[in-house]
């Protein structure tokens, strides 16, 4: 099982996959989510904006009604000379400028919810005005137009009014259908009366030319309310997102001030701790190692080397506590230099060797041959290797072995594998033991347990060097850690420039 780790230095101090962390910003999602995928939602909420998306079409499109009506009477004075079109005009005219003006003076005050029904009774009443003035039209006869002209001038003018309404009311939901009622009807009692074929076949065509437009008004002014939802719904979304991101800073802040007043704490408290922990350390390997003279109870003794060692102890985890504040508060410098790390790894094969021995555990090494140098940090490069091998030492049974190989990665960097013939490490626990303070199953029943800190900071260590920490283990076969170095890291020798022979002078000439 390969578990390779992300190189962000958050991700390797914290677990940052927890979900109380996003717990707000998740319920205020999935409470937005819910509310865009219900379709019960009223429409009378957007009563107010309809009725204003009319009034500024009614406005917008005030000068075409005029005009058509000027053309209409134009084109009926040159078919009949009367007068009575004239008469029409201006009550067609005087109604367009009733609805005019009281659109107009609905846009200007502010309506409320309460007033939104009856201003849209007021508009529909006006509507029917104007279909009344287009009934009186309809009532137009022609006796000197020959043949069935005038008829067909009525029925194209009528289809245009109904057109021309249709488009100007698509936000008056049944506009259409109440403004050209009064038409209808006229239009029927009209053919009932005469039974002729023209008169019937223009009241059919007039009805079939309402239902028609008020149908597709229907359906234009469902899909602008569909669009009105959708527009609310997402400026909902944004601003549940932008209350949820405030919050989301507001904890971000506080967790940012709670660990620097954290890092202000250690790096304040590291003297305070170290200089007592250095006397401790001092005297008691001083009375252990009876320097002064023999200790008269040799219990005294044991109680000295235990003091040491639980000394020790805590130093190494104030170290180790230190060494991860600075790293996550990102002032861990490194100082870089040319370091072979063949040299590196067996200094602390060496260091480690003592222990080994004494647990009966044998080091195998395996390294490639003539590896460049790398351009890193002497000291963490070794902290990294030590951690590891301080750990294979730890958790291999006596008589185990480890196998530490140095080497080219496919990508052309080096990398350190240290691997164990122990009890493994469960799947499931990886992450846990990556984490900082975290300890596996096998870690917490061991004699020799650790602060949990030391994969931690190697993966810390290593994220610096833009470097990547591999962990592999199964249970009762072993584990496998494996640290990599990139490309950019390695020092590749220049060969030396021959010398090359001198380049002769060239001799000028002149024509």
């Amino acid at each position: 099982m390969s578990n390779g780790v992300i190189t962000s230095t958050d991700k390797n101090i914290v677990d940052l996959s927890r979900s109380k962390r996003n717990r707000a910003v998740s319920k205020t999602v999935r409470a937005t989510r819910e509310r865009l995928q219900s379709t019960g939602r009223s429409t009378k909420v957007f009563d107010r904006d309809i009725l204003a998306m009319h009034l500024n079409a009614v406005l917008q499109s005030a000068l075409v009604t005029p005009l058509f009506v000027a053309a209409v009477s134009a084109i009926g004075l040159y078919l009949n000379p009367a007068a009575d079109l004239l008469g029409w005009a201006l009550l067609a005219l005087s109604v367009h400028a009733i609805n005019v003006l009281a659109a107009r003076r609905a846009s200007r005050v502010e309506i409320t919810a309460a007033d939104t029904v009856r201003w849209r009774r007021r508009l529909l009443a006006g509507q029917v005005l104007v279909g009344c003035s287009w009934a009186l039209f309809s009532l137009q006869t022609c006796a000197t137009c020959s043949g069935d002209s005038f008829y067909f001038y009525k029925a194209a003018v009528i289809l245009v009014a109904i057109s021309i309404s249709a488009m100007n009311g698509v936000m008056l939901r049944q506009g259409v259908l109440f403004g050209f009622l009064p038409l209808i009807l006229t239009l029927v009692v009209s053919a009932a009366l005469s039974r002729q074929m023209l008169d019937v076949g223009l009241a059919a065509m007039s009805a079939i030319a309402v239902v028609f437009f008020h149908y597709i008004a229907d359906r234009q002014y469902r899909s602008n309310l569909t669009l009105m939802s959708y527009q609310s719904e997402k400026d909902d979304l944004i601003a549940e997102l932008e209350v949820a991101k405030s919050m989301s800073d507001e904890a971000r802040r506080r967790a940012e001030e709670a660990n620097l007043a954290k890092s202000r704490f250690l790096a304040s408290m590291s003297h305070e701790l170290r200089t007592p922990l250095n006397a401790i350390l001092g005297f008691s390997e001083v009375m252990n190692s009876e320097v002064l003279g023999p200790l008269s109870n040799p219990t005294y003794r044991e109680y000295a080397g235990d003091i040491h060692r639980s000394g020790q102890h805590l130093l190494d985890l104030i170290n180790e506590i230190l060494d991860l504040s600075r790293i996550e508060a990102g002032r861990y410098e490194l100082n870089e230099d040319a370091l072979s790390l063949l040299e590196i790894a067996e200094d602390c094969i060496g260091m480690v060797q003592l222990r080994a021995s004494g647990k009966s555990i044998t080091i195998h090494q395996q390294f490639e041959p003539s590896l460049p140098q790398i351009w890193a940090d002497e000291k963490a490069i070794r902290q990294v290797v030590l951690n590891l091998l301080s750990n294979a030492v730890k958790f291999t049974p006596q008589g185990g072995e480890v196998t530490v190989k140095v080497g080219w990665t496919a990508g052309g960097g080096q990398y350190v594998a240290i691997k164990d013939n122990g009890p493994g490490i469960p799947e499931e626990e990886i992450p846990i033991v990556l984490s900082a303070f975290g300890q596996g199953s096998i870690a917490i029943k061991s004699a020799e347990q650790g602060t949990g800190l030391g994969l931690p900071i190697v993966q810390a260590i290593l994220a610096k060097h833009d470097g990547q920490f591999v962990l592999r283990s199964k249970l009762r076969e072993g584990t496998e850690a494996i640290a990599i170095l990139p490309a950019t890291r390695i020092l590749q020798s220049v060969p030396a420039i021959e010398d090359a022979a001198p380049v002769e002078r060239r001799r000028r000439t002149f024509a």
